[in-house]
């Protein structure tokens, strides 16, 4: 039998205010609006908030520092994923590497 007496995991979205208003209107309560001046310490705030899954834009990918966006994209508690930026522009993970990342597994095609 499942356990159920665990709490559900909580997500936040971090990122610009298309993005926040767009996942509000879905119903999610944890959402971060952020601006290109505060979006790195908001982001900063949001990975040790307490959440389970952060829903962040690659634009605020792009602000972190090396140091901070590599943490980012091996966390899994909290798992991260970035999501395209209002404007459009984005940089597209591959499954291979969502993968890699998430899983920590290679995937392979036998030929």
């Amino acid at each position: 039998m499942p356990e159920t007496s665990k709490e559900a995991g909580r997500t936040v979205v971090v990122g610009e205010r298309e993005l926040a208003i767009g996942f509000r209107l879905i119903g999610l309560k944890d959402v971060i609006e952020v601006t290109p001046e505060n979006s790195v310490a908001e982001f900063q705030r949001a990975m040790t908030g307490g959440y389970t899954l952060i829903i962040a834009t690659q634009s605020i990918r792009a602000r972190l520092s090396d140091a901070q966006r590599s943490v980012a994209d091996g966390s899994l508690d909290p798992l991260v994923v970035f999501v395209p930026t209002p404007t459009g522009e984005y940089d597209v993970e591959s499954i291979e590497a969502l993968a890699k990342r998430v899983l920590g597994v290679t995937l392979s095609v036998a030929t």
